[in-house]
């Protein structure tokens, strides 16, 4: 069973692998495969018994455990404060978000429709579980409800990726999956002074869980 400490990692490692493959999609047109379908799915699991089980166990936010490993123990790429801002913008959207129960309603019921529409769509062939179908609606709820709060999150990247309607869905499904790990690591007792205080010990437990994962 993860501890507390471990189940904050975890869910803020979601939010650091969304704003990767938000600024991997706006800037190469893909992303990660496995982490964009275990973010994709995250967003789903509403009701999910444990912190793991939202990602589908750990395996499913490795990509945001090595940027906690890398990049909070002190290991800078170029990118790195695009990515921070987006991890800032979706936290702030994230308590806009908290402070609105409205809104909160509106979208645990549209993820609820769009769980039960998806019923009638066929699985990918390749085995692809992040259904351009899903992502689409998934884009569409983001819009309609996340997109109305201030300020917005401007992304960053190539005109032709964000212009192609297929490339910014899957950007705002990122998005919109990072300000669901947002509100879990915020649930879980997240807060911005760990991220300013304990970033070597973040880092730590991040490449702790990966170094477990692969044992």
């Amino acid at each position: 069973m993860n501890t507390p400490f471990a189940d904050r990692t975890l869910a803020l490692a979601g939010l650091f692998q969304a704003a990767r493959l938000a600024q991997q999609l706006a800037r190469e047109g893909r992303a990660d495969g496995p982490g964009f379908v275990a973010s994709i799915q995250a967003l789903t699991r509403i009701d999910a018994p444990s912190t793991e089980a939202v990602y589908g166990g750990t395996s499913g936010v490795a990509l945001g455990l090595n940027l906690l490993s890398r990049k909070l123990g002190g290991i800078a790429d170029a990118g790195d404060v695009e990515i921070a801002r987006y991890v800032i913008a979706m936290i702030h959207l994230e308590g806009q978000l908290r402070r609105n129960p409205d809104m909160q309603d509106a979208i645990r019921r549209g993820i609820e429709a769009i769980q039960s529409q998806m019923k009638f769509f066929e699985s990918e062939p390749d085995g692809e579980a992040a259904h351009p179908r899903l992502v689409e609606k998934l884009a569409e709820l983001y819009t309609q409800t996340i997109s109305t709060l201030t300020p917005r999150i401007m992304v960053n990247g190539e005109h032709g990726y964000l212009s192609d309607p297929a490339v910014a869905a899957r950007v705002r499904a990122a998005l919109f999956a990072g300000i669901r790990s947002a509100f879990l690591w915020r649930q879980l007792g997240g807060s911005r002074w760990q991220l300013l205080f304990s970033r070597k010990k973040i880092a730590g437990e991040a490449t702790r869980i990966l170094k477990e994962k692969n044992e």
